[in-house]
């Protein structure tokens, strides 16, 4: 690569770089808190042991803090890329221009994330270099983006006089939204985005503070210096239909078992049907193995739970399933077999990784469900939605769906969080958002029961919702 073959605003940048090269190590470690705190927001997002390929790494101490398991940076400036390397032998370090195509052809991918942090701010065409990220990626692929508020131009300028800032060419302007609406139209869509750091100083630990408890509050945070925008390429058209696992918990739901099979639509050439039942009084288990029997023309599967809980049930059914999806239908059927196509279409579409049902939307049957227990799914459904940052209606909805693909993520990174959920419900929600999938939800039909009780305490169970949001607000707000 030569100064010859880039536009004159990139001879100018890598000119620059050249220049503050030697020098970059010690501005950082003048500003260590910001860089920290960005770093730690990025291991949130990139879990440990993936293939991350970094555009613009600098130095690379954030490809490296990301602990990948084949990490790559690219940047413009050969004297920053000469002692990137020689501050993290272990990595794979390439000059060039991220814009060069053929410089992107050569790298060697797929990778599973590729970071862009301030990069963007950079580039001569955003949408085009975006695009030819395509090349690089597989259909599970993150893009994260991270950039800085314009918000804080001014004051960043003033620093930069008073040679309190590494001194910056002038930046595209780019707010988040302007950041989604390029990556879509160079066919990646957004799927998660966050502000941060509304303090990036120590001041004696008033910043960590700061940046931890009220930085990520509503409308405050939109205030914060950093955001950031993770995007998932558009999904294509899958090459043959998946086969599904829909999983039954059940406990005390007698009268419901074989309804549960003779309702299901065959939405699909291959359905397994997978009964886990939890130590019943009414005779559930000896049901289920009848209608698995009775029913020899379906792939019917029966377990009992070891534990306690519809957790453990739902862990039980998806660890032995052998479906390309996996479902849960609640065998109490208060949401309906008939609906289930629907959720099967999103996420068999692409249109969705980790498919929610709501009940919230159609209106209910009667007695479907009490008054208090609606103002609080629809008041956790707010607070969940913020903490999040993705919208949800109806969080305890039990119909919920993905790849089993997914789920051995989620199963894979479950250590973050902890065995904390005796649902289920919402260790998929906070895996799946902690994973950046494309998280939908479908509306569904609320229907009354027709047998049994609820296994539901709204004092018990509401009393641990709240302590749920306490436990979200620290591990993924307070990081």
């Amino acid at each position: 690569m030569s100064e010859s073959t880039l536009s004159p605003r990139k001879t100018a940048i890598l000119q620059q770089a050249e220049q503050q090269a030697d020098r970059r190590a010690d501005w950082i470690e003048r500003h260590r808190a910001y860089h920290d705190d960005d770093h730690r927001y990025m291991r949130f997002l990139v879990p440990e042991g993936l293939r991350v390929l970094d555009l613009g790494c600098g130095n690379g101490d954030l490809l490296a803090a990301l602990k990948p398991s084949r990490g790559v940076g690219v940047d413009l400036s050969p004297r920053v890329i000469e002692l990137a390397g020689q501050r993290h032998p272990g990595l794979e370090f390439v000059v060039g221009d991220v814009e060069d195509d053929a410089i992107l052809a050569a790298l060697g991918g797929p990778f599973d994330v590729i970071v862009l942090s301030d990069t963007i701010g950079f580039l001569d065409d955003c949408e085009e270099m975006l695009r030819r990220l395509h090349r690089l990626c597989t259909p599970e692929t993150r893009v994260v983006i991270g950039y800085y508020s314009h918000l804080w131009e001014p004051g960043l300028k003033i620093a930069e006089r008073l040679g309190l800032k590494q001194p910056q060419p002038e930046l595209n302007w780019l707010s988040p939204g302007d950041i989604g609406a390029l990556l879509s139209l160079a066919d990646f869509e957004p799927v998660k985005r966050e502000w941060r750091q509304l303090l990036p100083f120590h001041l004696l630990g008033l910043g960590r503070l700061v940046n931890r408890f009220i930085a990520p509050l509503p409308i405050i945070r939109q205030a914060c210096l950093r955001n950031y925008v993770v995007a998932r390429p558009r999904p294509p058209v899958p090459a043959k239909p998946p086969s599904v696992s829909v999983v039954v918990p059940c406990r005390n739901e007698r009268g419901n078992i074989e309804d549960a099979v003779k309702r299901l639509p065959r939405f699909c050439d291959d359905i397994e049907i997978i009964y886990v039942e939890g130590h019943s009084q009414d005779g559930t288990w000896d049901e289920c193995l009848r209608v698995r029997d009775a029913y020899p023309q379906y792939d019917i599967k029966c377990f009992q739970q070891d534990g306690k809980g519809k957790a453990d049930a739902v862990w039980k059914g998806f660890d032995n399933a052998r479906g390309d999806i996996l479902m849960i239908l609640d065998a109490d059927l208060t949401v309906r077999p008939e609906d289930i196509p629907k959720f099967y279409r999103a996420i068999a579409s692409g249109k969705g990784e980790f498919v929610n049902g709501t009940r919230m939307v159609y209106p209910m049957e009667s007695d479907a469900m009490q008054f208090l227990n609606y103002l609080a799914n629809w008041t956790f459904a707010r607070i969940f939605s913020y903490l999040l940052n993705q919208r949800f209606t109806d969080t305890l909805c039990g119909t919920k769906v993905l790849s089993r693909a997914a789920y051995h993520q989620v199963v894979a990174n479950r250590a973050y969080f902890g065995d904390f959920d005796p649902f289920g419900d919402f260790d998929l929600i906070f895996g799946a958002a902690k994973l950046n999938l494309k998280i939908v939800e479908i509306p569904v039909r609320y229907a009354s029961r027709t047998y049994g009780s609820t296994q539901i305490s709204r004092f018990v169970h509401g009393w641990m919702l709240i302590k749920m949001v306490r436990f979200a607000f620290f591990k993924l707000k307070a990081l």
